[in-house]
């Protein structure tokens, strides 16, 4: 007998072109990955009431392996449903949860918006789940965003753990990089109080953007880079100037982990 899917149906929000920055990201970070492996499978897990976000990933990752291929999980049979008729080489719709059921191991797969409904205290055995189906050279990207993509605040994870977290975002939208809090990932977000690291990183960066407002008149790409390059003094930064250019900047996760864990 079938196991039943585990976790709960979200709301099924999704719009087209929300998750392009971490696509985006996937797509340059994880291209290597997709390359070296001998069949590249991506999941889209909880994709929504409608399939677009599948439907871009597949194109996206495909500019970096052209053999990639990318099912689309959802909890809701409906959704699958409804998903079936946008199928095509390189694209299923699959019901499913948190068990991922997929013969092969993914190289990757991208939980966007899914944990949002869920406890702080739960996220450790999910990602733990969802960990333990990659393969082994596998990236599990999980995250929020606003409902048009501007603002995105994602957490990388291996096989072993989290690796970084990346904050993204339109830059002209941006007053001050503390807006990105709202964004925050389940992990995260419960924990942007004084006495917690990324409460401290986001005082810190607020500061770094205070201070390289000079470059303001130059633009606001402009302004980004010198201040991402001030907290890059103090906090572990993974990425570099090409990155920061698109309105990101990659931190280690060990740096912002909360307090206790």
């Amino acid at each position: 007998m079938r196991q039943r899917p585990i976790g709960t149906a979200t709301r099924g929000t999704t719009n087209p072109n929300r998750l392009r920055r971490m696509d985006r990201w996937i797509a340059d970070a994880h291209g290597p990955a997709l390359r070296r492996a001998g069949t590249p499978v991506a999941v889209d897990l909880g994709y929504g009431a409608a399939p677009w976000t599948a439907v871009e990933l597949l194109a996206r990752l495909r500019t970096a392996e052209p053999r990639t291929a990318v099912a689309g999980i959802e909890i809701d049979p409906d959704r699958v449903a409804a998903a079936k008729p946008y199928e095509r080489e390189g694209l299923t719709f699959v019901h499913g949860g948190f068990e991922v059921p997929l013969a092969a191991r993914p190289l990757l797969i991208r939980a966007a918006n899914v944990l949002r409904q869920y406890d702080e205290d739960q996220v450790a055995e999910v990602w733990s789940r969802l960990s333990s189906r990659l393969d082994a050279d596998g990236l599990l990207v999980e995250g929020t965003c606003d409902e048009i993509g501007r603002r995105h605040v994602w957490v990388a994870l291996g096989p072993e753990g989290p690796r970084t977290v990346t904050f993204a975002t339109r830059l002209g939208s941006l007053e001050r990089p503390s807006d990105l809090a709202e964004r925050l990932p389940k992990a995260l977000i419960h924990r942007n109080v004084p006495g917690e690291p990324v409460h401290a990183f986001l005082r810190d960066f607020d500061r770094a953007w205070a201070a390289a407002s000079p470059y303001a008149s130059l633009g606001a790409r402009q302004r980004w880079i010198a201040a991402v390059r001030a907290v890059a003094a103090d906090w572990p930064v993974t990425d570099g100037v090409r990155r920061w250019r698109q309105g990101e900047i990659t931190v280690e996760w060990d740096a912002l982990r909360p307090t206790g864990h």
